[in-house]
């Protein structure tokens, strides 16, 4: 595990992105056409403005009543994400996603988003590892004191 890459879990996505103006309605059809759980949001300039996720179509639209057909996507994303490099170890994506209690994370190659990485991309054994690496650490921790 600590050598693969974020590169080695993007090999064959696609990034799927739409734009600020573009609606809640349109968002949900694009993720559920592609199997997708978060979506990008960019602005005319291929700026990244946002990522919009499942959680954010019931938290922010369905539970308070939107209607999804005039909800803007600017309105609901969250903005300005947190973003991760497509050569970082998957180790230190995992221990970013945690810290910031993220599902998903835009990729990013020289400043450009290339990607989305979702929890769900990361094998098993890879989160067990990361858990009991975190159960030692505090149990040493705990013993030194």
């Amino acid at each position: 595990m600590p050598h693969r890459t974020i590169a080695q879990v993007l090999r064959d996505q696609h990034l799927c992105h739409l734009t600020l103006e573009d609606t809640v309605r349109t968002a949900a059809t694009e993720m559920s056409r592609r199997h997708i759980a978060a979506i990008i949001v960019m602005n005319g300039d291929g700026e990244l403005k946002g990522i919009f996720t499942e959680r954010d179509v019931l938290d922010r639209v369905l539970v308070p009543g939107r209607d999804p057909d005039t909800t803007t996507l600017a309105e609901v994303m969250t903005p300005s994400p947190l973003t991760i490099d497509v050569n970082v170890t998957i180790r230190h994506a995992l221990n970013e996603m945690r810290d910031a209690g993220l599902r998903h994370m835009p990729v990013t190659r020289d400043g450009t988003v290339v990607g989305v990485v979702s929890i769900r991309d990361f094998i098993g054994d890879e989160i067990a590892e990361l858990d009991h690496e975190r159960e030692f650490a505090k149990t040493v921790w705990e013993g030194m004191r």
